[in-house]
């Protein structure tokens, strides 16, 4: 079974997302094999967007991303990392199809309501990182 990590972001906490989120997860067939609610500081966000940190923009998603609680999740199942981005949507959800959680939910590019692994290799650094 492949693992992937998936993070639902404040917007989807302030706008009571989760279960949607959730539910969309476990009706695609997938199984929450871990889940926990947590506060994120700046030093994880450095960390976790280390690729975006010397960004004029990345104050931003620190602001964002510390503005509410987010919820952490290890979701199992086969191609999990690929079913998961595509039920995602892309990333700016202005560009996501519709019946994608970006797609029906998002705001715009920045509050896109969650995050998900890009390859199984990043799932295992991210599970690490949120789960210890």
């Amino acid at each position: 079974m492949e693992r992937t990590y998936i993070m639902t972001k404040p917007d989807a906490y302030e706008r009571g997302l989760i279960g949607e989120v959730i539910s969309r997860i476990e009706n695609k067939g997938y199984k929450i094999t871990d889940m926990k609610m947590m506060n994120l500081d700046e030093a994880i966000l450095k960390e976790h967007y280390a690729h975006l940190a010397d960004k004029p923009f990345f104050p931003e998603i620190v602001t964002y991303m510390t503005s509410g609680p987010v919820v952490g999740m290890i979701v199992e199942g086969q191609n999990v990392v690929t079913g998961m981005r595509n039920i995602m949507g892309p990333t700016d959800g202005l560009e996501a199809a519709s019946g994608t959680i970006r797609g029906d939910f998002a705001h715009n590019k920045n509050e896109n309501i969650v995050h998900g692994s890009d390859s199984v290799e990043n799932a295992e650094i991210e599970i690490k990182r949120f789960f210890g």
